[in-house]
């Protein structure tokens, strides 16, 4: 028993970061970033480049997205704070030999080694590095724009040439991240975007209104789950080994949003911090704006995430190996095809074949159908596989590989259908198999128990790209249908040439849009008076009835 839903949450981040549940998320980040590190928990605190994180009382700045990035400002850092960057062997040399590295001698590094420094001199050297690069306040630069100015006058133009050279470094380093909240906020800004399997999210770490750095990772959700159930185990999983801002704008509120921001205020006091922390849906202004931009850099990373899935040799190959293993196959289905029906309220029947050969699409093999008239989806479902049979039989001669394996969109009564289909027409060596949505669940025909494939398996994730690639397809074909008829309706009217067609459907952007349009919609467009609008008001009408 715990004592609040706060104590609960506390609970269950700590059990899930030990135990690491086999149907917890995992978030992965999605490239090697590379951070700029100061090992503040060290006597003699070292500024390095980094590319993972400890809790050792480092402190790290980032990512970058490039190492060059990180380099270059570390480069620039220590001309202005030259702290220690070589390694503890280095360190300990120098110390043993009194004499210090290269570094050293062209004034990068302020020789704590050789005591040309304090340890206490060189730890406020650490800190003010720390310093600027959390704040990258203006405010330094200015200062060291006075001392420059002071040195000058004294004429010690050495130490004026010093501060320049340092001005112009930190400049440098603010340069190259824009001022993009004009408030200077510090400021977490997460995009979140996903698909039935996968999950993405990105970030913006604004400080000072400036943008310090930019990070994704993607996930392969193994459950159900919601989206803001998502986005609560991503926040948590970011803020992992990082103390939040005190602002973080999201999309749309997390799960349990109160009790997160107040365990979020927890890691900000645990590591010294004030102020309590907020999450934040922006609707306007600035933050807005870049919740946008932050939001399709998580959609890139998804799409490069489902990409190199969908491409990857390997997981291909693993992926019919599990079909096989799964539904029970002779073979892996090297070539298989996945078919769908689509509606409008029972009318409009369409339906479409897609083709995948070694998990990947062959469009040129797609195949669309009309369904002239069929009562439910599972007749619909039993004339597209026997109108394909009879093709198949034909073509399999000249195929790469034969077909062994015909997926349809659907459950039990679907796969029914399809099985009563391919009994009929007598071709063998194809399988049939059903699946259902919601659940995602496989089926076999005349089958009590589905088959349930892992929910990160990339045999499951193949199947419902094909099924989504079918479904895509056949509103694609249904689509073009409902237009050639409203264009021909159209056409069909008393005075409505060919050129008024095409000037209703630019006006309205689509002919679905035209179809949708009142009379006085209609009589704002160029040439269409009262009698004509009216006209294609009852036409359409009519051809909606009809159809």
């Amino acid at each position: 028993m715990v004592g609040s839903e706060l104590e609960a949450l506390h609970l269950e981040f700590t059990w899930i970061k030990e135990f690491r549940p086999p149907f917890n998320i995992q978030f992965r980040d999605d490239k090697g970033y590379p951070y700029l590190a100061v090992s503040m928990g060290e006597e003699y605190p070292r500024a390095f480049l980094a590319r993972t994180r400890v809790k050792d009382g480092t402190t790290y700045f980032g990512p970058f997205t490039k190492s060059w990035a990180v380099r270059e400002t570390l480069d620039l850092l220590l001309s202005v704070y030259p702290v220690r960057s070589c390694e503890k062997s280095t360190f300990a040399k120098a110390r043993r030999d009194d004499r210090p590295c290269l570094l050293g001698d062209i004034g990068k590094c302020a020789a704590p080694c050789v005591g040309r420094v304090t340890t206490e001199e060189h730890r406020e050297l650490a800190h003010n590095l720390v310093g600027y690069m959390n704040r990258q306040d203006s405010a330094v630069i200015d200062d060291l724009g006075h001392k420059m100015k002071e040195a000058s006058e004294r004429h010690d133009f050495e130490s004026a040439a010093r501060f320049r050279d340092q001005r112009s470094a930190l400049r440098s380093i603010a340069e190259r991240s824009a001022v993009v909240l004009r408030d200077e906020l510090d400021v977490d800004i997460i995009g979140f975007a996903s698909s039935e399997l996968s999950a993405a999210i990105a970030i913006f770490h604004v400080r000072g209104g400036r943008v310090r750095g930019t990070r994704s990772w993607t996930v392969d959700t193994e459950l159900e789950m919601d989206p803001a159930a998502i986005l609560e185990q991503a926040i948590e999983n970011v803020y992992e080994l990082d103390a939040p801002p005190a602002l973080i704008d999201v999309p749309f509120e997390p799960q349990s949003s109160i009790v997160l921001s107040e365990l979020l205020t927890l890691h900000r006091a645990n590591a010294k911090l004030k102020g309590k922390v907020r999450i934040s849906v922006p609707q306007r202004g600035d933050r807005a704006t870049l919740l946008t931009s932050v939001t399709k850099n998580a959609m890139l990373a998804l799409g490069e995430h489902e990409l190199h899935r969908a491409h990857d040799f390997v997981a291909r190959s693993r992926a019919l190996e599990d079909l096989r293993d799964n539904l029970g196959l002779f073979e892996a289905p090297l070539r298989f095809e996945c078919c769908d029906i689509s509606h409008l309220g029972g009318t409009d029947i369409v339906g479409s074949l897609v083709v995948f050969e070694d998990g990947l699409p062959v469009k040129d093999d797609y195949r669309h159908y009309g369904i002239a008239s069929a009562r439910d989806d599972t007749e619909a479902m039993y004339q597209l596989i026997s109108r394909r049979l009879v093709r198949l039989a034909e073509e399999r001669p000249a195929m790469r590989y034969p077909t062994t394996l015909i997926l349809v969109d659907g459950g039990q009564p679907q796969v029914n259908a399809a099985a009563r289909a391919l009994q009929e027409s007598g071709v063998d060596g194809v399988a049939v198999v059903g699946l259902a949505k919601r659940l995602e669940e496989l089926w076999h025909p005349n089958s009590d128990f589905p088959v349930i494939l892992p929910r990160d398996s990339d045999a499951l994730y193949l199947v419902q790209r094909a099924r989504d690639e079918a479904h895509r397809f056949a509103l694609r074909y249904q689509k073009s249908k409902r237009t050639k008829v409203l264009t021909s309706t159209l056409n069909e009217l008393e005075g409505i040439g060919p050129k008024r067609v095409q000037a209703l459907i630019a006006h309205f952007g689509s002919p679905t849009a035209v179809r949708a349009a009142t009379k006085d919609e209609l009589v704002q467009v160029p040439g269409i008076g009262d009698d004509t609008a009216q006209r294609i008001v009852d036409s359409l009408n009519a051809s909606e009835t009809r159809g």
